[in-house]
């Protein structure tokens, strides 16, 4: 893309379809007189009052917990220089979207015209009041060092100046994982750091802090390296100078483990990265050119770990991995400041967190097989929705440990909970679904795991402790597979098409056999049958040899079936299976059946579909609330359609009374409560919010599923197969990772009721 076009772009991004990127939104209702009596005059001198006895109660009836002011003056704005509040108006909105899509953290930008440093000073004190933190940004130094220093004294309210502390935070945290990657030991390592500005001194501190040795440093500006002997040091620089013979950034280089550029772009040469040890770590982080370009710096030195401030390349030292998750954390417990404890404990957090299996949706995002922990990935990726829930609780932790919470966390489980809540990162019964799946791990079949997408799912099924997976398929594949994505557990592989395994297709074909010897199948065809993956896997679930199986990623839904029917029994007393896809909504879960199998069922086939969708709905701990739907409402219509909706009804009301189903029902009504009680006071559903919908036949059921994951952006679970004796879990042809591992956890979970009701019978 051209520079013009690149710069038209973003100036239309801006100012189109409304200028600017944030605005604000009301959180109450303001449809009547009523509402805004409450809002405005006389209803709101109730909480003025309260405030004034208590100043503390601004917490409990305004916004101020969770806003925070983003402040700058615009002197020393990205790599733009001193170009005034105006100016530095759109990265401080910008910064102000970021809060908020992170960390669901409100904000509002001011920009302050005040270069003095007292009177900004009083400025900010004086608007304070407002807020539950500061977020100090893009103000030069060595002024930036006495404004944060102040305020931080004189407020009681978390404040940072996130030029400093951030960009330290976050490179601290890759230095660790780099240092550890490479063997060497961080109280020796030899460290260049090239740039002697606020975020400079801010990094070497916090590098200190971690375990770099003072001696071990050579601090760089513009002048060369920062000597005793030089003139007019302030008080920072002087802090980092050195009385080692050396002049310039090349002679500094020699020798070097780490340099660290918070300078400007093109001041590193291959041949100084030649000088340094060996696996030197450079992380060249001016922006938007960095002090030497990836693409040289890795052709240079093979032995290199990079890392800059793009995007567009591996190890990208980014602060929106740090100031979100850290004022979130600081914010939720009430901190009156953000110390050196909880900033030590976001460095350790980030460092760790990057130790961990890579969730799929990251992989995708950044266009990656699979992200494992190593030279090119030392740091999270800034989209990995893990942040939200592993980042804040460190945070509060430290700052509770340290003495400066003024509300204390009690209930650590209940407040992931909540940060997952905030970001919409995952959902309540798919949390429940994986805990539950944990707490007694099972052995699952992924039938195709020499597909790739099926492996990743069957790693993170490893990894994440859902389940012990049994990967089946060919093994040359599966194995070049595994070392293509890190994937080095020591899991069960088998080929069900080896002469190895052929005494177990012959005992599996001889039991299959059995079964189907009367509805014309040879022991021949049987045994032969059994290299088929879908039939081995079948046996390995009908024989204990596992406890689950998924499978149906390659191939069309009819064909998987089919193998399943023939060779795992239904459960008692069912005589037709079914299919139910969870659609995770916003407005809650919604259970969808029959979507996948039965095209056009009787009445007495919804009885048993809306009974086996009830037990589905009774594991996930939920009370089944279920609307039989149709176009016509409660005997409005005399067809066909209608007809047996109202007759599975009327059956379900005589000998099941205690269960909450009516119909027939239109979807509006089902869903809306208020109109459901205006126009059919009588229903069963009145009062009940209906979570379970049961169509009338396979058309309505795969078309609405299908909508609401395209059009509502719901995620879904399924489709998960009703009425057969053991936990057998059909995908849909091309299934997503994320589902292939959520239908893993879900038949984790049915194994494990299966196992509960053996033996409570």
């Amino acid at each position: 893309m051209s520079d013009s076009r690149k710069r038209h772009e973003a100036l239309l991004y801006h100012a189109k379809p409304k200028p600017g990127k944030i605005e604000v939104v009301p959180t109450k209702k303001y449809a009547t007189q009523h509402d805004l009596g409450l809002a405005y005059s006389p209803g709101v001198a109730e909480p003025c009052l309260e405030i004034e006895k208590d100043k503390n109660n601004a917490y409990k009836y305004t916004s101020k917990g969770n806003l925070v002011a983003v402040i700058s003056n615009g002197t020393a704005v990205l790599g733009l220089g001193d170009i005034g509040p105006d100016a530095s108006k759109p990265v401080m909105e910008g910064k102000a979207l970021l809060f908020k899509i992170f960390a669901d953290i409100d904000v509002f930008d001011i920009e302050v015209d005040a270069t003095d440093v007292e009177h900004f000073i009083q400025t900010v004190k004086a608007i304070a009041p407002t807020f539950g933190g500061i977020n100090l940004e893009d103000i030069k130094a060595p002024e930036a060092f006495e404004i944060e220093r102040r305020l931080k004294e004189e407020l009681d309210i978390p404040v940072m100046h996130d030029d400093q502390h951030g960009t330290a935070i976050i490179s601290a945290a890759a230095l660790k994982n780099a240092i550890d990657i490479t063997n060497k030991e961080i109280n020796k390592v030899k460290i260049v750091v090239n740039g002697a500005g606020a975020a400079a001194i801010s990094c070497t501190r916090l590098y200190l802090k971690l375990g770099v040795k003072r001696e071990n440093v050579v601090m760089c500006d513009s002048k060369g390296v920062i000597r005793k002997d030089r003139d007019n040091l302030t008080s920072q620089k002087a802090e980092f100078a050195t009385d080692v013979d050396i002049n310039t950034l090349d002679e500094a280089m020699h020798n070097a483990d780490v340099f660290i550029g918070l300078s400007k772009g093109n001041v590193v040469s291959p041949e100084m990265l030649l000088s340094m040890a060996k696996d030197p770590i450079v992380f060249a982080m001016a922006n938007p050119v960095a002090e030497i370009e990836y693409d040289l710096a890795v052709a240079t030195r093979k032995d290199i770990i990079m890392a800059t401030g793009r995007s567009d390349h591996p190890n990208q030292v980014n602060n929106v991995l740090g100031f979100p998750f850290i004022f979130r954390g600081a914010l939720d417990v009430r901190a009156t400041k953000i110390n050196e404890e909880m900033k030590m404990a976001a460095v350790h957090a980030l460092a760790d967190l990057a130790k961990k299996s890579v969730p799929e949706q990251v992989n995708i995002v950044y266009d990656e097989v699979s992200l494992t922990y190593g030279r090119e990935y030392i740091i999270p990726k800034p989209f990995d929705p893990r942040l939200i829930y592993e980042i804040p609780p460190a945070i509060a932790k430290a700052a509770m440990d340290s003495g400066v919470a003024l509300e204390p966390i009690s209930d650590w489980n209940k407040y992931r909970e909540e940060l997952m809540e905030r970001s919409g990162s995952g959902s309540k019964e798919i949390r429940l679904l994986h805990n539950r799946a944990k707490s007694n791990k099972k052995r699952i079949v992924f039938a195709e795991a020499d597909h790739l997408d099926v492996l990743k799912a069957a790693q993170r099924v490893y990894d994440e402790r859902l389940g012990n997976p049994i990967l089946l398929g060919r093994k040359e594949v599966i194995l070049e597979l595994k070392e293509e994505i890190g994937f080095t557990a020591n899991v069960p592989i088998i080929d069900p098409k080896t002469d190895e395994e052929e005494d177990r297709r012959s005992r599996f074909g001889k039991a299959y056999w059995k079964t189907r010897q009367r509805k014309g199948r040879t022991l021949s065809e049987a045994t032969k049958l059994m290299r088929e993956r879908n039939y081995f896997a079948a046996m390995m679930v009908n024989e204990g040899e596992a406890d689950a199986l998924i499978t149906g990623y390659s191939r069309p839904y009819p064909s998987v079936v089919k193998p399943m029917l023939e060779l795992i029994e239904k459960d008692k007393g069912i005589t037709k299976i079914a299919a139910c896809n969870l659609m995770l909504t916003k407005q809650g879960p919604l259970f969808l059946s029959d979507t996948t199998i039965n095209i056009n069922p009787s009445a007495k086939d919804l009885v048993k579909i809306s009974q086996m969708t009830a037990k589905l709905v009774k594991m996930f701990g939920m009370q089944p609330n279920t609307a039989m739907l149709s176009f016509s409402n409660f005997g409005s219509s005399n067809t066909e359609t209608s007809k047996k909706i109202s007759e599975a009804v009327s059956y379900i009301h005589r000998h099941f009374p205690n269960a909450i189903v009516d119909g027939e029902i239109q979807a509006d009504f089902a869903l809306n409560p208020e109109m459901l009680a205006k126009e059919f006071p009588f229903s069963k559903l009145n009062g009940k919010k209906v979570n379970v919908l049961i169509f009338p036949n396979l058309e309505s059921a795969n078309i609405t599923y299908k909508l609401l994951k395209q059009v509502d952006g719901a995620e879904s679970i399924g489709p998960v197969v009703l009425g057969l004796s053991k936990a057998v879990h059909i995908l849909q042809l091309g299934a997503s990772v994320d589902e292939m591992v959520n239908m893993a956890a879900l038949a984790a979970v049915d194994a494990q009721e299966r196992e509960r009701n053996k033996l409570l019978n």
